[in-house]
């Protein structure tokens, strides 16, 4: 139990009106979870206002309320407290609400467009096999030490993120790793938190949907450096163009990888096959389990976070060789004829442009090579094109189909995915909404050598239609539908 005055630490007040020596034990920013000793905050969100419940939070029990705009009618027993920013404010709160956890462990921060997921857990998995326990937060699930917690946002709201860091540091967590979108930047939910360091993979065309313009989406990005102490470093891919624009007026220390350019960790490819790859990291010789060159980007940004936290080369280097990728993240599968089947989340252009050209460098030649890939629904549209472009492009036969439609018609999502398949191309280009279809129907038309590869939901193991989620696993139904051919 904390009292109200001790939880609007460092929070930036316009107007307190009603006492601040009151108990408090929860905050929300949903009315409907307002009860008894809790602190409603008003968040003005992309889909409502949390101006317009006031009253009802009231009504369910709670005596304070954090907003931007007071209510015209207020009532005596209520403490009303005016920030000028709902959103900072709730994370400040929260974060004060749990003993401000981030400033107990080591939290490390990664954001881009691809690689996320991954880098952080190479990171979470490298850390345990040095022996440290730690936390991991990412889109596809949150951990703390051997013990799984569902994942429901590559970053969760304030409050639940602030419980989840105070959890990891209540049960000896030295580190965690967690996912930084650029939503979680632009609606504040990292605000109040303490981060060791921060670390930049990549930016594309992602998200523009919800951010507008490219241009916005970079200054959601930047902003996580923006917020980064003296006391934090900056971890930056060189090769790509925006890299060093993210840490243009970070206070943190910068450092930077890089393949191509010249940077402080530096990292050359030696082999590159469906077996892993075998790379030259600083120097010396190392051999992952990762297949692709966008990985050996992934792995240089994890040994190089390693290195900045203070351990030490070889041993980050020789535990490297032992970790796994993690699931949906070009997951590779052999049929026993020979057919190679791969799994991979990507949902971007950029992201399946990658796992295409590592495939064709990976490739002999003669084999043939079937993508089947689908777009999310109520996500950027202008996207769709683009992906069953690059597909047609870069695969001997596409089959456009079903991701996660959501609300929209899977149909309609098709017919604008095919608008960016060219005259050329048109002839190897098909549409199978149903996915375990398509699926089935790229294994029936696969010899042994063909790759198929299956992109988009990767970990995923459900569909989204009209709301509901339905099972539904890449890896199972292409590996049984692999079997059924032998």
């Amino acid at each position: 139990m904390k009292l109200l005055k001790d939880i609007l630490y460092k929070v930036s007040l316009e107007e307190v009106i009603g006492n601040t020596n009151l108990a408090v034990e929860h905050v929300c920013f949903d009315s409907r979870q307002a009860e008894k000793l809790s602190v409603f905050v008003a968040v003005r969100g992309t889909q409502t206002d949390g101006h317009l419940y006031i009253d009802n939070a009231i009504q369910l029990g709670s005596k304070i309320v954090v907003c931007e705009e007071l209510p015209d009618n207020l009532k005596e027993d209520v403490t009303y407290v005016k920030v000028k920013d709902s959103s900072e404010a709730l994370g400040i709160i929260a974060s004060n609400l749990f003993d401000d956890p981030s400033s107990k462990i080591q939290l490390v921060g990664v954001t881009g467009t691809n690689g996320k997921t991954t880098v952080v857990t190479l990171l979470f998995q490298l850390f345990k096999a040095l022996g440290y326990k730690n936390g991991m937060l990412s889109t596809v699930v949150n951990k703390i030490g051997n013990r799984d917690v569902e994942a429901t946002h590559t970053t969760p709201d304030p409050v639940r993120l602030n419980k989840l860091l105070a959890q990891m540091v209540e049960e000896g967590c030295q580190f965690c790793f967690m996912e930084v979108s650029s939503h979680a930047v632009d609606q504040k939910r990292i605000a109040g938190l303490t981060f060791k360091g921060g670390l930049f993979t990549n930016i594309t065309h992602d998200h523009l949907d919800y951010h507008g313009s490219f241009d916005n989406y970079i200054k959601a990005k930047k902003a996580f450096f923006d917020r980064l102490t003296s006391t934090a470093f900056s971890l930056i891919n060189m090769d790509d163009v925006h890299g060093e624009i993210m840490v243009q007026n970070t206070k943190s220390k910068i450092h930077d990888f890089a393949l191509q350019s010249v940077a402080q960790f530096k990292a050359r490819i030696l082999e590159n096959h469906f077996q892993g790859l075998n790379l030259i990291i600083d120097e010396k010789e190392v051999w992952t389990k990762l297949i692709g060159k966008f990985n050996a980007y992934n792995l240089l940004a994890a040994y190089g976070t390693a290195v900045l936290l203070g351990e030490d080369q070889m041993e980050v280097l020789t535990m490297m060789s032992n970790i796994n990728p993690p699931s949906g993240r070009f997951q590779y599968v052999r049929s026993e004829s020979g057919i190679v089947g791969i799994v991979d989340y990507a949902h971007t252009p950029d992201a399946l442009q990658n796992v295409l050209n590592t495939i064709n460098d990976i490739r002999d030649g003669n084999e043939r090579v079937y993508c089947v890939v689908g777009c999310g629904g109520d996500r950027d549209k202008a996207k769709r094109p683009e992906m069953a472009r690059i597909a047609s492009e870069l695969s001997d036969q596409v089959i456009l189909t079903s991701d996660n439609p959501r609300s929209e018609d899977p149909n309609t999502i098709i017919e604008e995915m095919k608008v960016g398949v060219g005259k050329t191309n048109i002839k190897k280009t098909l549409a199978i909404t149903d996915r375990k279809e398509a699926i089935k129907t790229a294994v029936s038309m696969a010899e042994s050598g063909d790759i198929i590869l299956v992109a988009g939901k990767g970990h995923e193991d459900y569909q989204e239609i009209k709301g509901e989620r339905i099972g539904f696993d890449d890896m199972l139904v292409l590996t049984e539908m692999l079997n059924l051919v032998g």
